[in-house]
């Protein structure tokens, strides 16, 4: 009962003073019906920022027609390099880079320019483990994308 009360009590609390979770910022209206022009509407980020976007309240549009805005992803691109060898000149470890590049129209007008945005990460590779480190490499591409489509929500939260 006591620990009820304390639950109730915390939420009443964190309620009372503004706070919300990461990513829970409501859309503006420019944003209700938005149409989605993807480069490639199968990769990591594409399948992300739709979720996030319905997620969030936008109906999304199949064509410009009936768009309040159109979100325009230009680049969505994942490179990989690699940062360093072993003596035996096999690679030892990698850096995984996802770069993203967006605008924002309105009918009438441009309400955010193109921006890009990019991450980076590193990571080791071992030939040894060469399946375990591709799927390693899999979860950081993942974990890139859904890092983007929050920083590029937090864009779209903030238009007018």
């Amino acid at each position: 009962m006591v620990r009820r009360i304390v639950i109730v009590v915390g939420v009443c609390a964190l309620s009372a003073c503004g706070f919300r979770l990461a990513g829970s910022d409501p859309l503006p209206e420019v944003m209700a019906r938005p149409y989605l022009s993807l480069k490639d509407p199968y990769t990591d980020f594409s399948r992300e920022f739709e979720h996030q976007l319905k997620a969030s309240g936008a109906a999304l549009q199949l064509t410009h027609e009936g768009a309040t805005a159109t979100v325009d992803v230009t680049k969505d691109l994942v490179e990989q390099r690699t940062l360093a060898v072993s003596a035996k000149n096999i690679p030892t470890e990698y850096e995984l880079t996802y770069t993203v590049t967006f605008s924002v129209r309105s009918p009438a007008k441009e309400l955010l320019a193109p921006q890009t945005i990019s991450l980076s990460k590193d990571f080791s590779f071992d030939e040894t483990l060469q399946l375990a480190k591709e799927h390693e490499a899999d979860i950081l591409r993942q974990q890139m994308a859904r890092d983007l489509v929050s920083i590029a929500m937090r864009r779209l939260t903030s238009l007018k």
